[in-house]
């Protein structure tokens, strides 16, 4: 290449390349919805690719995989609270205290 060309090309900058939100270990799966829920929002919508930061590949396999969890009721298709941390603390009935009648003794756990 000739000198006078040399100095017209920009020098090509270094960057760093952003890591996968998604580690080695983790299997995009129905069933694992621990990984399923950091890519819902508070309304338990899916997140966008741009918002998630997953490769193409990536984000056509989660929303399958989160299609298949709602259809298996393992997720919720809307919610009105918060998603992260209260998702897996709904119970019909918690655990409660014995309960202790005058006549007789019986102790009562509610599941």
């Amino acid at each position: 290449m000739d000198k006078s060309k040399r100095s017209l090309l920009k020098s090509k900058r270094a960057f760093r390349r952003r890591l996968s939100p998604i580690k080695p270990g983790d299997r995009i799966d129905y069933s694992n919805t621990k990984v399923l829920i950091r890519f819902l929002s508070e309304q338990a919508k899916i997140l966008s690719r741009r918002v998630s930061k997953l490769t193409l590949k990536q984000q056509r396999l989660m929303t399958i995989a989160i299609k298949q969890a709602r259809i298996l009721s393992f997720l919720p298709f809307r919610t009105n609270d918060k998603v992260k941390g209260k998702l897996f603390k709904f119970k019909k009935f918690k655990r409660g205290k014995a309960r202790v009648s005058k006549k007789k003794k019986i102790d009562l756990f509610l599941i």
